[in-house]
Order: structure tokens, then sequence, then C-alpha cells
């Protein structure tokens, strides 16, 4: 199609039906709680999500969906063992929600965010995951929405402690950041971290991350490929969630709330949230 397309009517009418089979299924979000160990901030919280959905089945077959989220979901549950070893223990309580129905539109989420256990005005952070890098270690680490709020310092932080860098997303075009469970969160002003595996992978090829991300997109991605292979190399992952880890466990101990970047879209509902 070109500029110069013009629209040619051409008399034709025509009518369909469609029918379709509806049923109520009823699903459960899944939320553990490690409480803070300073009584003047054990009412804060720092929240981690994951989904713990994925698609059911069709005609294709299972939709097993290891990586997207059973590596998150994964991911959140040695977090929180990790979370009891920390000495000294963190000062903010530390909220872990598994999620369901992130697939069919971020119900679970949505719903936490409608009802929540604990006021927003008192959670200090959401850090989600949503697909861990399952081929490798990287050089670097991609956050989804690089510039909103101040957790992006603290990760930069962690990040260089291991040798690394941060990168923005390379295709803010999709809208990535409002696709996964941290969104449900940042639409009621919580400072919100969406991070992605990077691109720069060590002992690598220049191009073998984006080969990695077209093959995923292209042969995986919400279909029932998704599937634990043997090339699956975790050394990355477990990178990753040190990081992030490191940026939990700061937020928890910081005396100053992570705050959004001036300009952001969120931030006068947090502004006004904190007033009240």
């Amino acid at each position: 199609m070109t500029r110069e397309f013009k629209p040619v009517p051409l008399g034709v009418t025509a009518s369909m039906t469609l029918r379709n089979t509806l049923r109520t299924i009823e699903s459960q979000n899944v939320m553990a709680k490690l409480e803070g160990a300073d009584p003047a901030l054990k009412d804060e919280y720092v929240i981690y999500t994951a989904h713990w959905d994925h698609l059911g089945k069709s005609e294709q077959g299972i939709f097993h969906g290891a990586r997207d989220n059973a590596s998150g979901t994964a991911a959140l549950l040695e977090l929180s063992r990790a979370f009891t070893k920390i000495s000294p223990a963190p000062r903010r309580s530390i909220l872990f929600v598994s999620v369901t129905a992130e697939e069919k539109g971020l119900l679970g989420s949505q719903y936490y965010a409608v009802t929540p256990l604990y006021p927003f005005a008192k959670t200090v952070a959401e850090i989600n995951f949503d697909e861990l890098n399952v081929s490798g270690r990287t050089r670097d680490l991609t956050l989804i929405g690089l510039g909103a709020s101040d957790l992006d310092d603290y990760v930069r932080d962690a990040a260089a402690e291991q040798g690394r860098i941060v990168r923005g997303d390379a295709e803010p075009e999709k809208g990535g950041y409002y696709r996964s469970d941290h969104f449900s969160f940042a639409k009621q002003g919580v400072p919100a971290l969406d991070p992605d595996q990077g691109i720069e992978y060590r002992d690598k090829p220049a191009a073998f991350g984006q080969g990695v991300r077209n093959d995923w997109i292209e042969h995986a991605y919400h279909t029932p490929n998704d599937v634990i292979t043997p090339n699956w190399d975790l050394s990355g992952a477990a990178e990753d969630l040190k990081v992030y880890l490191a940026v939990g466990y700061r937020v928890a101990q910081s005396d100053k709330m992570p705050e959004w970047k001036p300009g952001n879209e969120f931030k006068a509902i947090r502004d006004k949230q904190l007033q009240r």
C-alpha cells in the first residue's frame, strides 16, 4: 500500500455469525510475606511478582510455559529462600506474589492492584519477573522502560559490581512496559521495575544475542514449543537474580523510598498518594 491508495466502494455486503462457548474459571494469586526486622519500617513493603499461568492447551498441544513463565516463578521461590538467609535481615517487609492470569490481560495483578493487602502508599517498590535468560551469561542487562524511576539506579549499581552495564529496551515501539504484571502496580503509583535479559553474551559472537531473541519469538514464544531444552544455560539467570536480590534488599534497607523520575507519567499519582 502506498500514500496514493484510495479505497473503492465494491457494492458488496456480507453477514456472518460467530458462536462462542464461555465458561467461568476461578484462579488464585499465591502470596508469602517475610516480615521486616525494623519496627519502624516493617509496615512498608518491597514486592516481587511473577505470573504462574500460561495459555493452557489447544489443538497444537499443551502450552507448557517453561520460560514464560515457569522460569520467573522459580526465580520468585529462589529469591524468597535467599531473603530468609540474608544477614542482617531486611528492614522493610518483602512480599512475594505469584499472580495468575497474566496471559489473559494481567488479571491476577490487576486484582491485587484493586484489592491490595497492604496500602500502596506503604509499598515502596515492585520488581517483576517475566521470562528469565536461559542462554548463558551476558555483559549487560536490559531494563524495559529505562529511565522511569530510581530503581534503575539501584540496578546500575548492582550490575556494575558484576562488571556489567544496563541497556534500555531495543524495541520500545512494542510497548513492553505496559504488557506485564509490574504495570498493574505502576498504574497505582508504585515505582515498578521490568527487567529483561541482556543481549551481549560472554564468549559468543556479537550476533548471538539477537539470534536467541529471534529464535524465541519465531519458534517458541506463546507456543507449545516453550519447553526446557538441552541447550538451556541458567548461569546468566543466576547472575541476573543476584542483581535483583541486591536491588530489593537495598531498597528494603534504605532510609529513602525510590521515586519516579521527573516527568514520568506515574509520578503525579505517587506524589498525591504519599501526601494523604
